[in-house]
């Protein structure tokens, strides 16, 4: 499960960097359209993976866990993760405008704190729907403490994350800049 999960991060960069070369520098954008269009299929075979792992009699181990929040995580940040190397891409090879910065401060500040942590929540419920699925699916509950150990870590992520950064931004919120 290591593998194709560290396969799948290396496949999903290769394919971001792939369709940014055929879109940029080998002027074919709808071939770049598509590699970028098929970064999700990775995380089809990833899930695939798990799921055939968990129901050949494997004891959900962390992988496993890491498995679904990667799932999760990459689904909710993916379109804009490939936003941010299309804009720095598009600005360093193809004479496109600088790369939109997050604001530093201000309202504009809060409002990008709360949509990052709202997309972050949107991740937590894909991976804790993916864990809770793996947990119904194998039926054993001896088998999948490590799931349930899963939807406990990441609720513990996003609660501080919810802190420090949305409430902070929120209740201590930094000038807007000039």
């Amino acid at each position: 499960m290591v593998a194709v999960i560290v396969g799948g991060e290396i496949g999903f960069w290769v394919l971001l960097g792939a369709g940014l070369i055929a879109r940029y520098l080998l002027r074919l954008p709808r071939l770049g359209a598509l590699l970028l269009f098929a970064t999700p299929l990775i995380d089809l075979v990833i899930l695939v993976a798990t799921v055939l792992d968990l129901r050949r009699g494997a004891t959900a181990e962390f992988v496993h866990g890491l498995a679904a929040a990667y799932l999760g995580f990459s689904v909710a940040f993916g379109p804009s993760m490939i936003r941010w190397a299309d804009q720095r891409f598009a600005h360093r090879f193809a004479g496109g405008p600088p790369p939109v910065k997050p604001p530093k401060g201000g309202p504009a500040r809060t409002r990008y704190e709360w949509r990052e942590w709202g997309k972050g929540l949107l991740g937590w419920f894909i991976a804790s729907g993916l864990l809770g699925l793996g947990i119904l699916l194998v039926g054993d509950l001896s088998r999948t403490q490590e799931l349930f150990g899963w939807i406990a870590r990441l609720t513990v992520a996003m609660v501080i994350w919810l802190v420090a950064f949305p409430l902070w931004a929120t209740v201590f919120p930094k000038p807007a800049e000039d």
